[in-house]
């Protein structure tokens, strides 16, 4: 499938969804929103693992102030519904594993969108910026959703309110992201987490991420009750005898991802 404002390609079960717009820090238009959503249900449907990166210095800048008119004729509410929320459910509703990879400054809807992702991995040289309140608009794509989940309620207020910028390694340490690399590492890095998970059980995957998430609503008795059916439908996988099988055969596993 041809892209505008991206490129995607598979190799290994390895998905790489490159945001393509560097002159303009990979802002998001209409056009990018669409086809990220495009894109990532057509790599769910092929891959084992979901890359999504940026192309250039950037990450993702947010949104492009300049596409559909001036800001006095912009219906926010219009795009979050209509464009956003399907490319961020798109990224979180994923059958597969998606890591964001980070390369570079993330900042309003960049930085959510990043975090829509299981897991991010940025580089070092990356930052995360809340720059909503900078132009009269709360934090959204997500964030609000995100952010209080991943820091807590006091980082996450004090992160949207004064639009700092935060580091990588900062936002490693607080539990925002997964992990900081130096920028020499960082591409053979993500890399080698995408094609260990492609290579991996990603049916026991889909119901792992079930099992996270949940826990935020349900009780201790909802919770164990959860871990137990998922569980036994880990139970019935071929991977699951794989596993089993290699680890008394002393070898490495051969997952099939089913």
């Amino acid at each position: 499938m041809d892209y505008q404002t991206l490129t995607s390609e598979i190799t290994n079960g390895v998905a790489v969804i490159t945001l393509n717009r560097p002159a303009l820090m990979n802002a998001l238009n209409t056009t990018m929103r669409l086809e990220i959503t495009k894109a990532i249900k057509a790599a769910e449907a092929e891959a084992r693992c979901i890359v999504l990166t940026g192309a250039g210095k950037s990450f993702c800048s947010g949104q492009d102030l300049s596409d559909g008119g001036s800001a006095a004729t912009l219906n926010l509410e219009a795009t979050l519904r209509d464009e956003y929320v399907p490319m961020l459910k798109a990224i979180f509703d994923c059958r597969v594993p998606t890591i964001c990879a980070v390369n570079g400054p993330a900042a309003g809807a960049g930085a959510n969108l990043a975090l829509a992702a299981d897991v991010v991995v940025a580089s070092q040289d990356a930052f995360f910026l809340q720059a909503f309140t900078r132009i009269g608009l709360i934090p959204d794509a997500g964030g609000t959703y995100w952010l209080p989940r991943q820091i807590g309620s006091a980082r996450a207020m004090g992160a949207a309110l004064f639009a700092d910028k935060i580091s990588a390694k900062q936002a490693a340490e607080w539990g925002m992201i997964y992990e900081a690399i130096p920028m020499i590492d960082f591409e053979a890095h993500w890399r080698a987490r995408a094609e260990s998970l492609a290579a991996g059980p990603t049916e026991t995957y889909r119901h792992l991420k079930t099992a996270l998430r949940s826990s935020f609503e349900n009780t201790l008795d909802e919770q164990l009750a959860l871990e137990a059916n998922l569980q036994g439908k880990c139970g019935v996988t071929h991977d699951f005898i794989e596993g089993v099988t290699a680890f008394l055969q002393k070898r490495p596993a051969i997952f099939k991802g089913k």
